[in-house]
C-alpha cells in the first residue's frame, strides 16, 4: 500500500514545525544564576550587618575602585548601586540601569578587597567567567583530556597512509579543545567564534557522506591499521571503569542535571500539574524548560537517591548521567553488530563503543552530569530500530519530548530507509507525533497550553545568549536568518532525498541535521557535541568495514529503495580483523 500526500503541503507543515525546533536548539544549557548564594539584602547603608565588618556604603566604595568597575561607571555615570551579602563573608555589589544589571563586583569583607569584577555578558552569565572546574571538574586537567584525545586518535592512525581523510576527520573532532581552552579562561569573545570552523567542517563532511553515490568502493586501508581489535576491547573496559570512577569521585552537577532531579521529585510526589507552573526553586528557576520525558527518565534514580531540596551532590543526577552514557555505548555496540554481519559486526561494535568512550567530549558531558547524552541515546536506539516504523517513530518522539532539538530528526527518521510515500513512513510519523503529544498531555499546568509554551518553547526562543556568534554580533542577524533557513531546509530535504539510503546514510544525514541546527542555534555549548557524535562515528567508521558477499546478494534481492539487511546468517569470510577490499 502506498500513500501519496501532496509533497509541497507535507514539506510546508514539516518546515513550520522545524522552525520552532531551530529556534529552540539552544535549549540544553541554561545560564547559571547571577545570584547563586545571596543570603540577604542590607537595608541600612551605614550599618554593618551582623557578622560583617564593612557597611554597605564601604563595600560600594571599595568596589568602585576596581578598574573594570571604574571604566564602566565612567561610561555609564548614572547607574544605581545595590549591595547583597553572600555566604562566606563576601559582598556582592551590583550596578543597575533600570532593571538590567550592568556591572558586578565581589568584595571580601575581612580584607576589604575586590576579589572579582565583571561587566558585559559576564555579569549575567557566570558560565562565561572562566571559574576553574565549573563544568566537568577534573576533566579540564591536561593530564585527563590530553591522554583521552591520544587514545581516541591513535588506533585509527595509518602510518602508511598519513593523508587519509579519516585522520583529518578525527583531528577536527578533537579540535573543539582549542575553543575550550579560551572558554576555561573566561574569554568567550575568542572561544565562541573558534567553534564555528569545526562545526562547519563536520557539517560539510556529513552532508557529503550522506549524499554520496552509493556503491562506491570503500576507503583504502584498514579502520584499525596496527592494533588488533581485542586490544581496543580491553582498553574499552578500562575506559568505562575510569569514566564511572571519575564521575563518582570528581565531577559536578550543572543546572541541567539538577533540573532533571527536581522534575522527577515533583512527579513522584504528585505535583505533575506543577511541573511547568514556574514552581522550581530560586537557584534553578528556569529548570522547567525541557520536555516532560527529561524528568520522567530521572524518576528511577530519584526514587533510589531522593532529592532533599538543595543543590548538593545530587547522586541521582550522577547515576542518571552514568546510565545515559552506558546505554549509549551499549547501543553503539549493538548497532555495529547490526551494520555488519559476523565477526566484522562484532568488531565494528567494539570500535564504535571504544570511540565513544575515548572521545574527550563524551566524558565532558558525563563529568558535568548533564542530560545531553539523552539526545544521543534516543538517536542511537532509533537508528537501531530503523526497520520498525513504530519503533523508530516512538523513540524519536521520546527524544523530542525530552530535548526539543530532536524534532529536527523527525522527517529523516519518519521515512527511514524506505520510500517516502509509504505505509511505513506514515506509521513512523504518527508514532512520533502521538508519543510527543501524549508526553505533554498529563503535564499541562493550570494556565493551559499557553502557560506550558511560555515555560518551555517561549522561554527558549526569547532567551538572549552571548554563547553564539549570533548573540555576540547582532549585525549578523541577516546571516543568522539564512543559516536557520538552511538548517530547516536540510531537515525537510532529507525526507525526500537521497532516494536510495541505508543505515549509514541515515546516520550521516542525522549528524548533518543536528550540526546545522547547532550552527543556527542562538546558544551553543560544548555539552551539545554529544548530540551528533554517535551518528558521526557511524558515518565515518562503517565505510571501512566491507559488506560481505552474502549481505550484498541479499541486498540486491531486496530491490532499490528498501532497507539493506543488517545481518547475514553466514559468518564473514574476512576474519576477525576490520579489513577493506583493496
Amino acid at each position: 500500500m502506498e500513500l501519496r500526500p501532496r509533497p509541497l503541503a507535507l514539506a510546508a507543515a514539516v518546515a513550520l514545525l522545524l522552525l520552532v525546533a531551530c529556534s529552540t536548539a539552544s535549549a540544553s544549557t541554561t545560564g547559571t544564576s547571577a545570584f547563586p548564594s545571596l543570603t540577604g539584602i542590607p537595608v541600612n547603608q551605614s550599618k554593618a550587618p551582623s557578622g560583617y565588618r564593612l557597611t554597605p556604603a564601604q563595600a560600594i566604595a571599595i568596589a568602585e575602585r576596581a578598574p573594570k568597575i571604574a571604566d564602566e561607571l565612567r561610561r555609564h555615570p548614572h547607574l544605581t548601586p545595590a549591595t547583597y551579602t553572600e555566604s562566606g563573608g563576601r559582598w556582592q555589589v551590583s550596578w543597575f540601569a533600570g532593571t538590567k544589571e550592568m556591572a558586578q563586583a565581589i568584595v571580601d569583607d575581612r580584607f576589604g578587597a575586590v576579589t572579582e569584577s565583571w561587566t558585559g555578558y559576564q555579569v549575567a552569565w557566570r558560565m562565561a567567567r572562566g571559574y576553574p572546574g565549573a563544568f566537568g571538574r577534573k576533566f579540564n586537567a591536561t593530564y585527563v583530556w590530553l591522554p583521552l584525545g591520544i587514545l581516541f586518535l591513535l588506533p585509527f592512525l595509518d602510518p602508511r597512509r598519513p593523508f587519509r581523510l579519516l585522520h583529518l576527520d578525527l583531528l577536527v573532532l578533537v579540535a573543539f579543545a582549542v575553543s575550550h581552552f579560551f572558554f576555561e579562561r573566561g574569554n568567550i569573545g575568542v572561544s565562541v567564534p573558534l567553534v564555528y570552523p569545526v562545526l562547519v567542517y563536520l557539517f560539510v563532511r556529513m552532508v557529503v557522506a550522506g549524499f554520496r553515490r552509493r556503491g562506491r568502493p570503500p576507503p583504502r586501508g584498514r579502520l584499525i591499521p596496527v592494533l588488533p581489535v581485542w586490544v581496543l576491547g580491553v582498553v574499552l573496559l578500562g575506559l568505562i571503569g575510569f569514566r564511572v570512577a571519575l564521575n563518582m569521585v570528581d565531577s559536578n552537577v550543572v543546572d541541567v542535571g539538577y533540573s532533571g532531579v527536581i522534575g522527577a521529585h515533583k512527579i513522584v510526589h504528585g505535583q505533575a500539574s506543577q511541573l511547568f507552573a514556574g514552581s522550581f526553586p530560586s537557584d534553578n528557576v528556569h529548570g522547567d524548560t525541557y520536555g516532560p520525558v527529561n524528568y520522567l527518565v530521572y524518576i528511577p534514580f530519584e526514587l533510589i537517591w531522593p532529592w532533599h531540596g538543595t543543590w548538593n551532590d545530587l547522586p541521582a543526577a550522577h547515576a542518571a548521567a552514568i546510565a545515559f552514557d552506558l546505554l549509549t555505548m551499549l547501543g553503539l555496540f549493538l548497532l555495529g553488530r547490526r551494520l555488519r554481519a559476523g565477526p566484522e559486526g562484532r568488531n565494528l561494535g567494539i570500535v564504535l563503543a571504544y570511540a565513544w568512550a575515548a572521545y574527550p567530549y563524551t566524558l565532558f558531558t558525563l563529568a558535568s552530569n548533564s542530560n545531553d547524552t539523552m539526545v544521543a541515546m534516543f538517536g542511537v536506539y532509533a537508528l537501531l530500530a530503523i526497520t520498525s516504523p513504530l519503533g523508530r517513530g516512538a523513540l524519536t518522539g521520546l527524544g523530542a519530548a525530552a530535548k526539543f532539538v530532536s524534532l529536527a530528526l523527525g522527517p529523516l527518521f519518519a521515512r527511514g530507509t524506505g520510500k517516502l510515500f509509504s505505509k511505513g513512513t506514515l506509521e513512523a510519523g504518527l508514532a512520533l507525533g502521538v508519543v510527543f503529544v501524549l508526553a505533554f498531555l498529563f503535564f499541562i499546568p493550570s494556565g493551559g497550553v499557553h502557560a506550558l509554551y511560555e515555560r518551555t518553547l517561549g522561554y527558549q526562543i526569547n532567551r538572549p545568549s552571548p554563547f553564539s556568534v549570533w548573540g555576540q554580533a547582532h549585525s549578523l542577524n541577516w546571516l543568522h536568518t539564512v543559516v536557520k533557513v538552511i538548517a530547516v531546509g536540510l531537515a525537510v530535504l532529507v525526507a525526500f532525498v537521497p532516494r536510495r539510503r541505508d543505515s549509514v546514510t541515515i546516520a550521516a544525514l542525522a549528524a548533518a541535521v543536528l550540526l546545522a541546527f547547532q550552527i543556527a542555534a542562538g546558544h551553543w555549548f560544548y555539552l551539545y557535541i554529544v548530540w551528533f557524535t554517535p551518528f558521526a562515528l557511524v558515518a565515518l567508521f562503517t565505510p571501512y568495514v566491507p559488506v560481505t558477499q552474502p549481505e550484498a546478494e541479499s541486498a540486491r534481492s531486496n530491490g532499490r529503495g528498501r532497507l539493506l539487511p543488517l545481518r547475514s546468517p553466514r559468518p564473514s569470510p574476512t576474519g576477525p580483523r576490520l579489513r577493506s577490499r583493496t
